[in-house]
């Protein structure tokens, strides 16, 4: 089942890329008393993830944090060391890069495609939402091979 505004996020482990090296970090974690943009991509340094998604993202971070967002954070079917080579290639550690490599909070959500005809396995769609308090507030899915709602503007837009 896909999880929809006001549904409550599921328990869940994802990785994070430390400077001591590889941790873990649950929902309660990152969204328990928070107010938090999370986006979904299917995996760093992709075309599109790294081209197109993560720009949206990046550019709005003050933009967002000033309407009232704790944590701007952003999830992939990576693994933690993928992530932090991708923090750094990105340049900014105002973003939380959260590995979600076995794509067990994408399923937990409903929100995973079958990339397997090019090599990529399970992975998490593109999507934005808004999280209060573990709660979604707003959620933006794309369609499949489309950029259009799940960018940075459109959920800044919606606060």
């Amino acid at each position: 089942m896909t999880i929809k505004v006001g549904d409550r996020l599921p328990n869940a482990t994802f990785r994070i890329m430390t400077d001591e090296g590889p941790k873990t970090s649950t929902t309660d974690d990152v969204f328990k008393g928070k107010k938090v943009a999370l986006f979904g991509m299917p995996g760093a340094f992709t075309g599109a993830c790294h081209g197109k998604h993560m720009p949206t993202v990046f550019q709005n971070i003050r933009a967002l944090k000033s309407k009232g967002v704790d944590t701007v954070a952003v999830t992939t079917v990576n693994d933690p060391f993928v992530l932090g080579a991708w923090q750094k290639a990105i340049g900014t550690n105002e973003l939380l890069l959260l590995g979600d490599g076995n794509a067990e909070f994408a399923s937990a959500i409903g929100l995973t495609f079958d990339g397997s005809h090019i090599g990529f396995g399970t992975r998490s769609q593109r999507y934005s939402m808004l999280v209060e308090d573990g709660v979604v507030k707003q959620l933006n899915v794309e369609q499949p091979g489309k950029f259009e709602v799940s960018g940075g503007d459109t959920l800044l837009k919606q606060l």
